[in-house]
């Protein structure tokens, strides 16, 4: 099959340069297998070296690469445009050729605990010198991205870039960081950040920015913080220059309380799923400011702790509440017709009603979602006691219909069918699998093998 013509090469050459690095990653992926003589080998050939052309990238620029993001203009963080990073590579490749060729050879056996990272911190340096005193078309333009996203964004990118060595020696330590606490690691943090300091006199907040560009969970830089300011009192913290991290995450858990509090009932289980991470980064966090700071009982940063623990007990334990009202509207009950008996059995006149049963379906999903956050977030007793009830009442409530199919003491058999899948759908969420599967296995005992299916995970 004939290739590409050059024409078409070069524009899926420009997508590629200027895509996302997920995109271009799956992209490598999916034509790992295309064969040298196909019409797409020119193509893996061209990712197959931008792939490699990123490695090298986002090694040299490593200490601010993870900053580049969307327009940069977050108000919250210290970030830079995307389009800069590409810029400045570029930049750098034409102004520095040789030392781009010497990176990329350390590159091929580098090992980050044994190699020494200087070629790749002395382009750092020539970027930073580049885009101060723009010199190069690419640097100029990334320069005016920077400053157009914030005031001085310019040269608070080369501000970073001055900090890129001792935040790439830093980012190696971060796991310990995280994961131990003790004296031989409060130390190296200790010192990294006294090596920052040194070269400017404010650039102890910008270390902790890039740190915390390199976190998978961003909000856990307040260990490294605590650790370097020996676990500061809330007062003393919120009074430094280091402030607003602990207000950025403050910040985080007014929002996520909001979003779950404001939960669109009809969503579907995705939005279930989101608004119980918001729950777990909620207790997360909460905990993290309490290991974090010494934190007052009742003002301050201690007052606002108290109040979201309030807060996210009473919004969770309203959408529990919600869930069994739902739940229960789904599977409708009417009194039995019998004289001097007072209980209820289901109502099988009318199909199950669509609107309610998502809903149900939505707010026990969300339930689930939140088990792990349960015991610390203080709702756990009454998820409990919800589920217990619920249980109950899918028990009692199987029982009744598959008694009404089995003597065909049923009016419309395929609301009696429809009611069941609604029913193990429920009992997937209330009770795991078994038990759903305990409920479409008894359906087709009882004679009606067509029971719709209950969905899985």
């Amino acid at each position: 099959m004939a290739a590409l013509p050059e024409r078409k090469i070069e524009i899926v050459r420009t997508l590629v340069e200027t895509a996302p690095d997920k995109v271009v990653a799956g992209l490598h992926a999916a034509l790992a297998d295309t064969g040298a003589d196909s019409a797409l080998g020119s193509v893996r050939r061209l990712v197959e070296t931008e792939v490699r052309d990123r490695r090298l990238r986002n090694m040299v620029l490593q200490p601010i690469a993870p900053m580049c993001v969307g327009d940069g203009s977050d108000p919250r963080c210290l970030i830079f445009p995307a389009r800069a990073l590409g810029l400045i590579w570029r930049g750098l490749k034409a102004t520095a050729a040789d030392e781009v060729a010497e990176a990329a050879l350390a590159l091929t056996d580098f090992r980050p605990d044994d190699s020494s990272p200087e070629p790749f911190d002395t382009l750092s340096q020539i970027v930073a010198y580049g885009v101060r005193h723009g010199q190069v078309s690419e640097f100029v333009q990334a320069a005016e991205l920077c400053d157009r996203a914030r005031p001085g964004g310019a040269e608070q990118l080369a501000a970073c870039l001055d900090l890129g060595a001792v935040v790439r020696r830093a980012t190696l330590r971060l796991p310990e960081w995280i994961a131990h606490s003790g004296e031989e690691t409060t130390a190296s943090a200790r010192l990294a950040y006294k090596d920052a300091v040194a070269l400017a006199d404010d650039a102890g907040p910008r270390f902790f920015e890039m740190l915390t560009a390199q976190m998978a969970h961003p909000w856990m830089v307040l260990r490294v913080i605590s650790a370097v300011m020996d676990k500061p009192t809330e007062r003393y913290l919120a009074d430094s220059e280091m402030a607003g991290f602990g207000e950025r995450v403050m910040q985080e858990i007014d929002d996520a309380l909001h979003a779950i509090g404001h939960l669109d009932l009809d969503g579907g289980p995705a939005a279930a799923v989101a608004a119980g991470k918001l729950v777990e980064g909620v207790t997360l966090k909460t905990a993290e400011i309490e290991d974090c700071v010494d934190l007052g009982p009742e003002h301050g940063w201690g007052g606002r702790i108290a109040k979201h623990k309030k807060t996210l007990a009473s919004v969770v334990e309203a959408r529990l509440r919600d869930a069994d009202k739902y739940a229960t509207q789904a599977l409708p009950t009417q009194a039995a017709k019998l004289a001097r008996i007072r209980r209820t059995v289901p109502r099988l006149t009318v199909p199950p009603d669509e609107k309610t049963v998502s809903r149900a379906l939505m707010l026990l999903t969300f339930a689930q979602e939140i088990r792990s956050s349960a015991n610390y977030g203080g709702f756990a007793a009454v998820r409990g006691k919800m589920l217990e009830k619920l249980g109950d009442l899918l028990d009692h409530y199987v029982e009744e219909v598959l008694d009404y199919l089995k003597t065909g003491d049923v009016e419309d058999e395929a609301i009696a069918q429809a009611f069941l899948g609604v029913a193990a759908q429920f009992a997937l969420l209330v009770r795991g699998e078994k038990a759903a599967d305990l409920v479409r296995r008894r359906a087709a005992a009882a004679g009606h093998p067509d029971l719709p299916m209950a969905a899985h995970g």
